[in-house]
């Protein structure tokens, strides 16, 4: 029990370091010398990367993103199935959280990060892989009729946890409840950090891609 205390520990340090290497920032600074939170929504995303910076830049803070919220789980998996007798999902769940917790607040950058999405997706791409391609036919779908990304993402959170359900029970027909409240966790974590965005949504005054702003 103890071994598998300090196993769980020592992933959940790593994937907060992990994650708090934000890597809108740490783009930004390499090739351009400035700090994302510095321009447009301040927000140290891909989306502000993307309109401040372009494609380029915009593509290297998703790869790094993504990859550091696989990573992080996959460490996990390794060290839980290496080190103790639990199940390698409880420690994919605990990378997942801290990696996101370390997205948003990176101990870096003066805990100030991003809205998590990118590295919540590497996560769920590491934990079942499957699972990422309903969430990501949500978020085309979502995108193509409303243009903003934001809302795509709050429709994606908000479906991680049904989408698990349904394949836990249904599909692995084992650990539902763990699998499904973790997500609900995380999915409600990034629901939570998009409320100024809910908030222009409400007031139609949200980004819409293809559109220039008044």
């Amino acid at each position: 029990m103890l071994q598998t205390v300090l196993c769980g520990a020592a992933c959940a340090a790593a994937a907060y370091l992990l994650g708090s290497l934000s890597f809108s920032i740490i783009v930004t600074r390499l090739l351009y010398h400035k700090d994302i939170r510095t321009f447009g929504s301040g927000n140290a995303g891909m989306t502000n990367v993307l309109r401040t910076f372009g494609k380029g830049a915009a593509a290297l803070t998703i790869v790094g993103d993504i990859g550091k919220g696989i990573l992080a789980v996959l460490l996990a998996k390794w060290a839980f199935g290496a080190f103790t007798a639990a199940d390698p999902i409880y420690g994919a769940y605990i990378a997942a959280f801290c990696a996101v917790l370390g997205h948003v607040y990176p101990v870096y950058f003066g805990f100030k990060g991003g809205k998590a999405v990118s590295v919540a997706t590497g996560t769920i791409i590491a934990i079942k892989p499957v699972l990422i391609l309903p969430l990501l036919a949500v978020f085309f779908i979502v995108f193509l009729c409303s243009k903003m990304v934001s809302l795509a993402s709050i429709c994606c959170a908000a479906a991680y946890p049904a989408v698990t359900f349904l394949y836990f029970h249904f599909v692995a027909g084992r650990d539902v409840v763990l699998t499904t409240c973790c997500a609900a966790v995380i999915g409600g974590l990034v629901i939570w950090l998009h409320r100024s965005n809910i908030q222009r949504i409400k007031n139609g005054t949200e980004y819409k891609f293809g559109r220039k702003k008044k």
